[in-house]
């Protein structure tokens, strides 16, 4: 809620500073550099939000492989043999998936991911044409490029990860 107000109050105060700006009016009181520097404060927040995001996503063609949930897979919508690459695939995406959802393990899974994605590109999208947009390959792409962020970026200060290393189970960030 408090989050709701303050991204509104925000966007508010910017758009009655780029008005008077507008009108050649100087700005009063707080600069656009100061709600820059505010929005930007939220970067580490919004990286763990990007990563629950995604991840709530690709778990979500991992069960499909698995468990025909939501849907089956086409045509008939069944399930992937566990021990077929796609049924790999599917493991991957749903365990590996939930440890990105919680930010366990995050540099590693998200490296093996990232991996995994650019294999699937690669195999399944790359043979029918170049260009994403016609073969398909857009959520492998994106999610092989978002997943090598997080490898070098880490989860950010909502995760299991951050907890652990506040707890000081983990070894700092410059000792990885």
């Amino acid at each position: 809620m408090y989050l709701t107000y303050w991204l509104f109050d925000l966007a508010v105060q910017y758009e009655v500073k780029v008005k008077n700006m507008a009108e050649g009016n100087k700005p009063s009181g707080e600069s656009a550099s100061n709600l820059v520097a505010k929005w930007s404060a939220w970067g580490p927040q919004l990286q763990s939000v990007l990563r629950i995001v995604a991840a709530f996503m690709f778990i979500q063609f991992g069960t499909m492989k698995l468990f025909a949930f939501p849907a089956g897979l086409p045509p008939d919508g069944g399930t992937a043999q566990l021990m077929s690459q796609v049924g790999l695939a599917g493991i991957l995406e749903t365990f590996g998936g939930a440890l990105l959802f919680f930010g366990l393990f995050t540099r590693p899974v998200a490296f093996l991911l990232s991996g995994m994605m650019a294999v699937a590109y690669f195999q399944a999208h790359f043979p029918q044409g170049f260009w994403t947009a016609l073969n398909g390959g857009v959520p492998a792409v994106l999610y092989c490029f978002v997943w090598l962020y997080f490898s070098a970026a880490g989860a950010g200060p909502w995760s299991l990860d951050a907890a652990r290393s506040r707890q000081g189970t983990v070894p700092a960030r410059g000792n990885l």
